[in-house]
């Protein structure tokens, strides 16, 4: 009874607080919407710099959130999202991409217009951003791979309410500070409200955000101006037949959480805001900073007729020479640049295809919607192309392992109920709130073990730092080592040294470079370098590092990041 009564108040809070907006006569079944008749979306682009006497200045801009509808497909009604702009009518779902200038500042002035009600069920018994008048949507903008202040890296309780009428408890100020002092690549932007990161992504809160440096970039001949270097954000989502965005209300354990669930997937694959779309190419080379923006879905993109993707860069850093490969495995926040020649397809059209099994690595395989991503189809006749694939990119220094100051252990657990449904997630057994326990010292070199005792794939996220993974060791005798770690939860005294013995796992070639997420195998240990400084130079941070309200890292599964695989990570001189 006591129970009951815990979910009839858990429900009431539900509707209650932020309540929700969404209706429809049931969901739609994704073999209702014909595929590759929309085309792809080139997303309005935006300078976060201006020229002055030929030069480039530091720039402010205003993007706000508004709740609108949007046309994710040609036979889709109009769907309720939020979405980023710079005004309503010409906010879009991904949001505007932001071109930035490295070395050049750029200020935006971040803005919620957001309604009272969210449109999506969410769960108070999760640790959430709860405005005190129950009213409006919290929200906070993180830029993702960037390297600024903890006042402008969007804290999860840093957010705000509908013209800053409610401020969470780590709220600085209205304008954030992106220095762009850091090496060229794409990063991507997107809210990070505690407890409601899954919701408000899956309403439509995200966008590409681009630094460029013509200097260093130019001289290595890739595709570079804005018709054949693309970025592409890939998600999934479900809908209901009146065009809703479809999210179950009822959670796994609906007496512990009422609404949450470990894993959000939707069968249908929307590039660039459409579902499933097409996209002319001509015969010669095309860019894509693909971007995977899901909440839970891991892609393994390839193409049918057998194109080769060229792996330029792995999330915000380039390699440091090309990579052939067949296809390309991307977690949710993963970012793969990769160029594609068109010139070598032997036909007049490319599907690109996707085969990750959902839950990733153990789930349910691909089906006849969810294999699908877009289409490309290809002009007849030569193209002249004088763009080239260098032998050689960029470069950086390696880390040296004999700079690690510190040794860590960070441990992945997942909690479940009676019924053996997930109940929430934690970083070295630590709920959020606990006390900070990783304190880096700015400009450190750490060595991170990542135990994934989980049966996920989990991928991490690490604020402010970049990272090399050098390989993935396989646990042997798991179960006993995850006893004792239930028990202890200290990898040392468990002697995680003495279960960390199993086959290893190389780290791909086109991923052995700089990092900002990695997929954190199950059963593994994997060995990863971090670095809190520029990887490009030995500049020091034009930024307070060690100010609040601090940095985190997380889980990129945004069910698990919002419930509660995410902790603190503060600076020290």
């Amino acid at each position: 009874m006591v129970g009951m009564k815990k979910l009839i108040i858990c429900l009431v809070l539900v509707v209650g607080f932020l309540g929700f907006a969404w209706a429809g006569d049931g969901l739609l079944s994704p073999s209702q919407l014909e595929k590759f008749v929309d085309e792809v979306e080139d997303m309005p682009r935006i300078k976060g710099f201006d020229f002055v006497d030929g030069c480039p200045v530091p720039k402010s801009l205003r993007i706000s959130m508004f709740h609108k509808k949007w046309k994710f497909h040609r036979d889709l009604p109009p769907t309720q999202v939020f979405a980023y702009g710079t005004s309503k009518k010409d906010a879009t779902v991904p949001g505007p991409t932001i071109e930035a200038h490295q070395g050049i500042s750029t200020h935006i002035k971040w803005k919620n217009h957001l309604p009272s009600k969210h449109i999506l069920p969410w769960d108070p018994t999760i640790p959430t951003a709860i405005p005190h008048t129950k009213k409006g949507i919290p929200t906070v903008v993180h830029l993702h791979g960037g390297i600024d202040g903890p006042e402008s890296d969007g804290h999860a309780t840093s957010w705000f309410t509908s013209r800053f009428k409610e401020r969470g408890p780590s709220w600085t100020k209205k304008t954030y500070h992106y220095h762009n002092m850091q090496h060229p690549g794409t990063l991507w932007y997107h809210d990070h409200a505690m407890g409601l990161t899954r919701v408000n992504l899956l309403a439509g809160l995200v966008g590409a955000y681009v630094i460029r440096q013509p200097n260093v970039e130019l001289p290595l001949g890739l595709p570079y101006d804005e018709e054949f270097d693309r970025p592409l954000v890939v998600f999934d989502r479900g809908f209901l037949k009146d065009g809703s965005i479809f999210m179950n209300s009822t959670g796994n354990n609906p007496s512990i959480h009422p609404q949450w669930q470990p894993e959000y997937f939707g069968d249908a694959i929307v590039v660039n805001g459409k579902a499933w779309p097409y996209m002319i190419v001509k015969r010669r080379k095309y860019r894509f900073r693909i971007i995977n923006a899901s909440n839970a879905r891991f892609f393994k993109f390839y193409f049918n007729n057998g194109l080769r993707f060229i792996h330029v860069a792995s999330d915000s850093a380039y390699n440091e020479k090309p990579v052939t490969i067949k296809d390309v495995l991307l977690a949710p926040s993963e970012i793969a640049d990769v160029i594609v020649d068109f010139s070598k397809s032997k036909s007049d059209s490319a599907i690109l295809c996707n085969d990750a099994p959902y839950p990733y690595p153990s789930g349910d395989p691909v089906n006849e919607a969810n294999s699908k991503v877009m289409k490309f189809v290809i002009e007849n006749g030569h193209e002249l192309d004088t763009s080239k694939i260098p032998r050689k990119l960029i470069e950086y220094p390696s880390p040296n392992l004999s700079d690690a100051s510190v040794t860590r252990y960070i441990a992945m657990y997942e909690y479940t109920s009676d019924i053996d449904e997930p109940t929430h997630l934690y970083i070295n057994g630590k709920p959020f709130e606990a006390p900070v326990t990783e304190k880096p010292k700015i400009g450190a070199t750490e060595i991170w073990y990542v135990i994934n005792l989980t049966e996920d794939n989990h991928p991490l996220h690490i604020h402010l730092g970049l990272f090399v993974a050098l390989d993935q060791t396989e646990l042997v005798d798991v179960d006993k080592f995850k006893e004792c770690m239930l028990k202890m939860n200290d990898a040392n005294k468990c002697q995680v040294d003495k279960y960390a013995r199993g086959k290893k796992v190389e780290v791909p070639a086109h991923e052995k470079g700089w990092k900002n997420v990695y997929k954190m195998m199950p059963g593994y240990v994997t060995k990863i370098v971090v670095k809190f400084s520029y990887i490009h130079s030995n500049d020091s941070y034009p930024f307070d590092a060690t100010a609040e309200p601090g940095y985190v890292y997380h889980c990129h599964i945004l069910d698990h990041e919002d419930n509660a695989m995410m902790r603190p990570l503060k600076f020290t001189h």
